[in-house]
């Protein structure tokens, strides 16, 4: 005879960034599309699209976050092992590079228009990269993924 036993996991959410309704305030997001943990700081980094802002949170107990980067139609973001951050912008067509203490950042990927050749991204979202900085975007208006690798010209 043999006893299966089932084991049913409940998990409770718990609030940690916003929560106090749709705005523009330190304390408010406006349709956040992306999230990544920032080890090193402790904290989340939210691509915060209807503010056009990436935010800084603190993951334990934050009551607000800090605007790392702004005016930027941000989609996807992702952070290399040097802490540096890589954000793409939906409407400019490009992957940018921020590195640590770097307000404009570096096109990495894309940047020229909006377009199906090889130097080029119709409406990115997400962006990954790997151990030897190469850059991996959804290309979601080509219906392709693209890579790039590190100085890379196209």
């Amino acid at each position: 005879m043999s006893l299966i036993i089932g084991i049913i996991v409940l998990w409770n959410g718990k609030l940690v960034a916003g929560g106090n309704g749709k705005g523009h305030e330190a304390h408010q997001l406006n349709h956040p599309l992306d999230v990544i943990i920032d080890k090193e700081s402790d904290s989340l980094i939210i691509s915060d699209y209807g503010n056009r802002r990436v935010v800084r949170w603190p993951r334990r107990n934050g009551t607000r976050g800090e605007t790392i980067i702004s005016n930027i139609s941000c989609f996807g973001v992702t952070m290399d092992d040097n802490g540096s951050l890589y954000v793409v912008d939906h409407e400019k067509h490009e992957v940018r590079l921020y590195k640590i203490g770097d307000t404009q950042g570096t096109v990495v990927a894309g940047g020229n228009g909006e377009g199906n050749r090889l130097d080029q991204l119709s409406n990115p979202h997400y962006v990954i990269v790997d151990r030897d900085h190469s850059v991996y975007v959804s290309d979601w208006g080509n219906h392709r993924v693209m890579k790039w690798e590190e100085d890379a010209t196209q």
